[in-house]
């Protein structure tokens, strides 16, 4: 049975439900939480080094392959025989795939660990049922993208989300260790058409997955299985949480004033006072 939320996203397992969940841990990601939002990270800098290593070394065989094939075909453009016509293109089409890797996934994947700050956090306000992202461009999952972009690899995507436009899937690796990811798939008001993704909870193993969701939706339930203590800041920490992940991040004045935000009223109230486009 296909995800109802279509495009499809490759390595779909299946769709999650919005709701109390008794599936739930605050785990390490957990920053802080009050009685209006909760912040998650979604690298750790274990993983955020682990990846730049990874990418660092397919960067530099990628490098190697590209040289030597590029000095091989140049050494064949003078093919007499048949068999030389066969190498040729093999190293051709060998050439041809390792750009596109480049391209579409080492490089990217280079970018996005290299350029996140302080975890990619991402907030949950349940008062005003917003979400709150601040994040490198290329945390996301396009695979084509204008080449322009890679002169820009600090390029940030820092945006406000509807909770209710927001559903949770969960993707696989395809990897022999069957790593899952937890993705919210941004749609369209009150359709299943999906026009942007966001990542929430990267790369776990089995259930560990689905651990951040449940507790994301707890929160936003105000369900009582959760505690506003489980993050690394306790609730009366707020201003020190902000001053050493938030601040100069980038993140907006205005949308840091509305991670409090109690009402549609006073975040509208707010947005006005910042000369910001109601969303």
């Amino acid at each position: 049975m296909p995800s109802k939320y279509q495009p499809q996203i490759l390595g779909w397992i299946g769709d999650l439900d919005k709701g109390g969940n008794y599936l739930t841990g605050a785990d390490q990601r957990l920053l802080y939480a009050n009685d209006n939002y909760c912040v998650f990270i979604r690298k750790t800098l274990f993983d955020q080094l682990f990846y730049l290593s990874l990418c660092f070394i397919l960067l530099c065989i990628s490098s190697l392959i590209l040289f030597f094939g590029a000095k091989l075909c140049h050494l064949l453009l003078g093919f007499t025989m048949k068999e030389d016509l066969t190498v040729f293109i093999i190293i051709t089409i060998g050439l041809i795939t390792c750009i596109f890797a480049l391209y579409a996934i080492v490089i990217p994947c280079l970018f996005q660990n290299l350029f996140t700050r302080k975890g990619s956090p991402i907030i949950f306000n349940r008062k005003t049922r917003k979400v709150y992202v601040n994040e490198s461009y290329f945390f996301n999952f396009k695979v084509l993208r204008n080449p322009l972009t890679f002169l820009h690899p600090n390029k940030k995507r820092i945006k406000e989300y509807d909770w209710a436009d927001l559903h949770g899937v969960v993707v696989h690796n395809y990897s022999r260790y069957s790593l899952n990811s937890t993705i919210l798939m941004v749609c369209k008001p009150n359709t299943n058409k999906t026009i942007d993704h966001i990542m929430l909870d990267p790369l776990r193993n089995g259930i560990g997955s689905y651990l951040v969701w449940g507790w994301v939706n707890n929160f936003m339930c105000a369900n009582d299985l959760i505690s506003l203590n489980d993050g690394k800041y306790k609730w009366e920490q707020e201003t020190q949480f902000k001053k050493e992940i938030i601040k100069g991040q980038g993140w907006p004045d205005w949308m840091v004033e509305a991670f409090n935000a109690t009402t549609h009223d006073e975040l509208a109230d707010i947005k006005q006072k910042y000369n910001v486009k109601a969303s």
